[in-house]
């Protein structure tokens, strides 16, 4: 949607190109499979991904070093917002919610991806697929993850594939705008980006609260454990 701001290292540029060219690649592979999985016509998925507003983060996560509770939480408990993550990390910390709202620890294997689903696939879906909830824990000083999220274009209207809701069955999910969806999640959990759009003249922008809510993160506030 814009130009990417790179920093002046040598080499950067064309490593971070390379990888996201590649695991752009392999997004879309795994869409057109799920497609297949779902029993959807091919490019119903992927024909809402000519540009779309997929984003590669390279996070760095640090333990505050006044932190004595080891298995406290880094990064807070949250659903993604887009169709997939795919993430690559070799750090020990990623927790995520089982179908039974337990959370177990995600093995680390460096030579393999974990794909979580995220909430756009979930309304998609009709709730075939249910939206990943995971976090981070504080288990080592510092720890390195590469997720790379999958998404539609920013004007695509998500909603459920008629083919996916049964005869008398209802629809779980009101249609929302992706783009929308994407930019009200960021700024509910990126303070940065809400004290960027809050310091522009109130008439040209609503303010954003962090207290917006994630109709896809229900689960989180049941009191799991």
């Amino acid at each position: 949607m814009g130009p990417n701001v790179w920093p002046e290292l040598t080499g950067f540029q064309d490593t971070v190109s390379r990888y996201y060219a590649k695991i752009s690649v392999l997004g879309r592979l795994l869409c057109t499979a799920l497609e297949a999985h779902l029993r959807l016509p091919a490019g119903t998925m992927t024909d809402q991904m000519s540009k779309p507003i997929s984003q590669l983060r390279l996070l760095h996560y640090v333990r505050d070093s006044k932190t004595l509770q080891r298995k406290s939480v880094n990064m807070g408990a949250h659903t993604d917002y887009e169709c997939l993550t795919l993430l690559h990390t070799r750090n020990k910390g990623l927790q995520v919610m089982t179908q039974d709202d337990k959370w177990i620890d995600v093995p680390v294997d460096p030579d393999a991806l974990i794909v979580n689903i995220g909430d756009m696939l979930e309304a998609w879906s009709n709730g075939i697929l249910r939206s990943t909830p995971h976090r981070v824990l504080n288990l080592s000083p510092e720890r390195f993850s590469l997720p790379y999220f999958v998404a539609t274009n920013h004007d695509t209207v998500i909603q459920p594939f008629p083919q996916l809701v049964d005869v008398g069955q209802d629809v779980k999910y009101k249609p929302f705008a992706a783009g929308a969806h994407l930019e009200r999640m960021l700024m509910r959990d990126f303070p940065y980006f809400r004290h960027k759009i809050n310091s522009r003249p109130k008439g040209n922008v609503d303010v954003v609260s962090a207290s917006v809510q994630n109709p896809f993160e229900q689960r989180l506030n049941q009191g799991v454990t």
